[in-house]
């Protein structure tokens, strides 16, 4: 609220999720009191960039659609933030929520006990007594393969909205060595890495 060059903010809940998550406040403390232990991230964060020279309300426009693809359709909430200090690096950090919630807009567990079984599908016993079990990730939105997958919507995304204000400018957001270039990257933001570098 004290940083003068945000000049968008929303929050995208899907259908099931509670309408008092809307309120910023209401749904990081919703997020972080369902985490058990002190170390589970409540959610993580996408930094999405955006081409120099766009106007303020042109570069507002693609994240609705970029989070209700990729993110909002899947069951998460997603809280993003535009920034642009007028410096050519106009940009949003998007936080995601990782647990999935039932219909009723519950928290579900980030993960299930699977039973391990046998040859004959029957459970294993050990030698304690209990039965042979690990756990398995309930949705796989944590998984590192959608960094590549979200980069590369973002890209679509943002390459569909220049190409309808006939901006000849596009976004490749390969690194510049994947791209063959010798260049070093630019900034957005405190990692000083593009959308889906960290997670």
């Amino acid at each position: 609220s004290h940083k003068s060059e945000i000049v968008h903010t929303e929050i995208m809940l899907p259908p099931h999720a509670p309408p008092e998550y809307a309120d910023r406040n209401t749904l990081w403390n919703a997020a972080e009191a369902i985490e058990k232990q002190w170390n589970s991230p409540a959610c993580p964060e996408v930094r999405a960039c955006h081409t120099e020279g766009t106007s303020p309300v042109t570069v507002r426009r693609p994240y609705p659609d970029y989070c209700r693809e990729f993110f909002v359709s899947k069951g998460m909430i997603a809280d993003f933030a535009i920034h642009d200090k007028g410096d050519g690096n106009p940009h949003a950090h998007i936080l995601l929520t990782m647990r999935a919630m039932d219909e009723t807009g519950k928290w579900l567990p980030k993960s299930r006990k699977v039973y391990d079984l046998d040859e004959n599908g029957e459970r294993i016993r050990l030698a304690s007594g209990r039965w042979k079990s690990h756990k398995e990730d309930t949705v796989d939105w944590n998984d590192q393969k959608y960094a590549e997958i979200w980069r590369q919507g973002w890209a679509d995304t943002a390459n569909r909205y220049l190409e309808a204000i006939g901006s000849p400018e596009r976004l490749d957001l390969r690194s510049y060595a994947r791209q063959g270039i010798d260049k070093s990257p630019p900034s957005h933001g405190a990692s000083g890495q593009p959308v889906g570098e960290e997670r």
